[in-house]
């Protein structure tokens, strides 16, 4: 019998690395066209208040200087604020640049200078001159914090609080062991390697080709269309590569729409890419406080829990993230209260960043955790095992599958976890404070309804296309493995077309659904074009399949071969010219689609045990992450080498969240102060030392068709916390505010 190489469960390179790493792949920037002009944004100075005059004399005398843009001559687009919304986005008014003289937050966009050359246009803005009337403004969470309520309305996908469950107050009163805290987050910018950026190609009769950093191009292909009154046929987003999106792309950012009004006005080529410093005028990790409560029994067995979490919002929406449910979810207790608060500030709306809400509500949970163990004597792996949940109780239901018991006894032997001594303070090496800690991590495993289209033609390539985009995960690469497997093929046979709004429909990409929601599709796609070759195989002359069904044969080396008898083959090539010369199919795959569980019937999440070692300076206070182990249980792994890559990414963002990353404002003027690399630190290559991942072996059969949960935020939930527990097994102090600094790690160490 002949044997293929099985490419899924193979650590394969990116398919799209060359191009990377040759500059051959092209982002949303660097897409050349004829008489293409320059944009570029004057952002307010003022965290609130109204404009009451924009003086454009000098910038506009500037040569090379095409048009100036503001409120008063914006051109006319949808006024009406359900136009402006998009499918991702919180309940409220969405922000509509250039809509009137009102003030939101400081570096709103209120002028856009169009000219012949960057240069040109950025010279010209500097020159711009605003007069403000200012209002009173709040920036200050802690300030707001009076102010809080609960979200009358919910966003859409994001699940409230369950409701509570038994007396936690009293349950916590009555504990015999109990912990209390307050846990802080810092806000967060995003930041990654390629800013927003929008280059809208003019075509000409009303026709556009816009080339958009995005993590959805047909969600940015329906909000053009809405809001500048145009046919979806005239509008046509592409987006091959994504230089990193994180969550940043979900939404359309307002550079797409200035882009877009812009060409539209002056029936001209336009790109506008946001600067560095332009990139905190939007989405954010919110700033974050929880409180948290936990009471127990003498032996550590929870019987109260409760989480309540005060999260940053805009005046204009209400932005909202799933951030206390994870404590109903990971341990049971009888008595459980989780509430989820919003408080209004003068900022530009908060937005997902990797594992929206995860992180910040597990930071607190397992901080308070660890806080627990100690107050109960026992070791906080032991803890969490007397509290393993064996099903979901904030839904009452059971999982497709939890292999989180596993994660904990792998890691804690990769790690040496057996060798820790619990004292804090008791681990040194010379001059250095040694503490290991340890936390778990969660995030839903989802999957989304997706096509995708699979063309096989005469010369036996396969070509397979999917609207959803590469944000830097791999996914051109698994979606190959996926194809090339059903279908017998090398690697290089295979073709992926992604991230264009004329391709089969897709959801953005985000969730850490793709690989599940693609894949399946993808599969689903080739599993039709097997039943077509065998059907047309069948009616060859002299065929050797004649008869032959979808399950007696098997796809390998270009060829199809019975099961059972590997000389009783036939080309891919021959069965193809039995059909026409090609062969095309095009499926979705979603919740409920090929025998896939019901939606609503179990609960599945990826889960995982962060371990993390920490050596710190015991006289600077100076800190290094010198040792984390991830190991994680999500299913199937298609491609252990990308698949580790996603980890790693979202442990390094892990310990930025934990040592580095702080988005400092000056609350007298509302103004963000580190507003770039300078100042708002992310780890580099010195701050990351040895990250080991392990991935626990975990069947799933119900989460997707293709047993895959999906990688791209369980790495970075549970790692700072994992952090902060090991600061305090080295220190003795518990920082319960992000990032931890030097200052607060002096402020009572041992």
């Amino acid at each position: 019998m002949l044997k293929n190489d099985t490419h899924i469960g193979s650590p394969r390179s990116r398919v799209d690395g060359p191009a990377k790493v040759t500059g051959k792949a092209t982002y949303a920037a660097e897409f050349a066209t004829p008489d293409l002009a320059h944009a570029y944004i004057v952002g307010s100075s003022v965290a609130r208040g109204k404009i009451t005059g924009i003086d454009v004399a000098a910038a506009g005398a500037v040569p090379g200087v095409i048009k100036i843009f503001t409120h008063e001559n914006r051109p006319r687009t949808a006024w009406l604020s359900f136009r402006h919304k998009t499918i991702v986005g919180p309940p409220g008014r969405p922000f509509r640049p250039l809509y009137s003289d009102e003030i939101q937050y400081s570096g709103q966009p209120i002028v856009l200078v169009v000219a012949e050359s960057f240069d040109v246009a950025r010279h010209a803005a500097s020159l711009v001159k605003v007069a403000y009337e200012q209002h009173p403004h709040e920036t200050d969470l802690g300030r707001a914090r009076s102010d809080s309520y609960e979200p009358p309305r919910r966003r859409l996908g994001i699940a409230p609080p369950p409701k509570p469950r038994g007396d936690a107050a009293k349950a916590y009163d009555e504990a015999a062991v109990r912990v209390s805290a307050e846990y802080t987050i810092a806000t967060e910018h995003h930041n990654p390697m390629e800013p927003h950026a929008t280059t809208v190609i003019w075509e000409g009769g009303g026709k556009l080709t816009v080339h958009d950093k995005t993590q959805g191009v047909q969600s940015s292909q329906a909000y053009v269309a809405r809001v500048f009154g145009l046919s979806s046929d005239d509008v046509r987003v592409i987006s091959p590569y994504v230089g990193g999106g994180f969550g940043s792309g979900l939404r359309p950012q307002h550079q797409l729409f200035l882009a877009v009004m812009a060409s539209l006005a002056l029936e001209r080529s336009v790109r506008l890419e946001l600067t560095r410093q332009q990139m905190f005028s939007h989405v954010h990790r919110p700033e974050t406080i929880n409180v948290l409560s936990l009471g127990a029994d003498q032996d550590g067995k929870l019987t109260s829990i409760q989480h309540h979490a005060l999260a940053a919002t805009s005046r204009f929406e209400d932005h909202q993230e799933v951030v206390v449910n994870w404590s109903g979810l990971l341990y049971p207790a009888e008595n459980v209260d989780l509430r989820y608060e919003l408080a209004k500030l003068d900022t530009a709306s908060p937005g997902d960043m990797r594992a929206p809400g995860a992180p910040l509500g597990v930071f607190a949970l397992e901080s308070a955790m660890d806080e627990l163990a100690i107050a109960a004597g026992i070791d906080p792996i032991e803890l969490r095992l007397r509290n393993y949940a064996e099903r979901d109780e904030n839904d009452d239901k059971p999982f497709t599958s939890k292999a989180l018991r596993a994660c904990y006894s792998e890691g804690a032997e990769r790690f040496g976890w057996s060798r820790r001594d619990p004292k804090p303070g008791s681990m040194r090496e010379g001059r250095e404070l040694i503490g290991w800690g340890m936390a778990s991590g969660v995030w839903d495993a989802n999957m989304m309804k997706t096509s995708a289209r699979a063309v096989l033609g005469a010369d036996g390539k396969l070509a397979i296309s999917c609207a959803t985009s590469d944000i830097g995960t791999g996914t051109y690469t698994i979606l190959t493995q996926i194809a090339a497997d059903a279908l017998g093929l090398a690697m290089d046979d295979v073709t992926v077309a992604l991230g264009d709004s004329s391709l089969p429909t897709s959801p953005v990409q985000g969730g850490s659904w793709t690989a599940a929601s693609a894949g399946s599709a993808v599969m689903a796609a080739c599993q039709s074009l097997r039943e077509t070759l065998v059907k047309h195989a069948g009616k060859i002359d002299g065929s050797p399949l004649v008869g032959a069904g979808i399950d007696d044969v098997a796809f390998a080396g270009g060829r199809i071969m019975m099961r059972l008898d590997a000389s009783r083959s036939l080309s891919l090539a021959d069965a193809v010219a039995a059909a026409g010369g090609s062969v095309e199919a095009e499926e979705s795959a979603g919740p409920g689609l090929l025998g896939l569980m019901l939606p609503k019937s179990h609960s599945s999440y990826t889960h995982a045990a962060v371990f993390a070692e920490v050596r710190i300076d015991q006289d600077l206070g100076v800190l290094r992450v010198t040792r984390i182990v991830s190991a994680v249980a999500a299913g199937r792994i298609l491609n252990p080498k990308t698949a580790r890559s996603q980890i790693i990414g979202g442990v390094v963002w892990g310990i930025g969240m934990a040592l580095h990353e702080e988005t400092l404002t000056d609350h007298r003027l509302g103004r963000i102060m580190n507003h770039s690399f300078a100042e708002y630190h992310v780890p580099a290559n010195a701050d990351i030392h040895d990250i080991e991942v392990i991935f626990v072996e975990e069947h799933d059969d119900k989460t997707s068709p293709i047993g895959v949960k999906g990688l791209g935020e369980i790495g970075i939930v549970g790692t700072a916390a994992a952090i902060a527990n090991a600061v305090h097994h080295a220190t003795g102090n518990r920082i319960r505010s992000l990032p931890i600094t030097i200052d607060k790690i002096l402020a009572d160490a041992v």
